[in-house]
């Protein structure tokens, strides 16, 4: 491995000391129905996140605090104490699409219509929020 490669994987590896990541995949339910609950809590705190998803009524906000809740025990485990009020954040939450499901359903004259069952992935990534940062969000409350 050369040198600008093992640099960047240390680099990277280092990064990832301080983050923790959880991911659901070929969950039954539209990329676009799991963006708009998901676009909810990026960039949140964890427990400001955590009562969002509680308290929204769509199908997919039950699945991502499931996840949410995994993300937080992957970070407790990784770090090794307890998740404080407005130290960690969700960094990213990424949606992507998945297998699809064709099925088709009878239509008139002998025809067939297509029915695309869609599924995603879904991948959380929590990290620390940074010292300058966190000053700003106790003196702006």
């Amino acid at each position: 491995m050369g040198l600008r490669k093992r640099e960047s994987a240390e680099k990277r590896k280092e990064i990832m000391k301080n983050t923790a990541v959880a991911r659901l995949v070929n969950v039954p339910t539209s990329p676009r129905k799991m963006r708009i609950v998901a676009d909810l809590i990026r960039g949140k705190e964890v427990m400001q996140a955590m009562n969002i998803l509680r308290y929204n009524s769509k199908a997919p906000a039950e699945r991502l605090e499931k996840l949410l809740q995994s993300a937080i025990a992957n970070w407790e485990a990784k770090s090794g104490d307890k998740i404080d009020e407005g130290k960690v954040f969700v960094k990213s939450i990424n949606v992507d699409s998945a297998r699809m499901l064709k099925r088709l359903r009878p239509a008139p004259q002998g025809r067939g219509y297509r029915i695309r069952k869609r599924s995603n992935h879904v991948t959380i990534v929590l990290d620390m929020i940074p010292a300058g940062k966190e000053q700003k969000a106790e003196t702006a409350a």
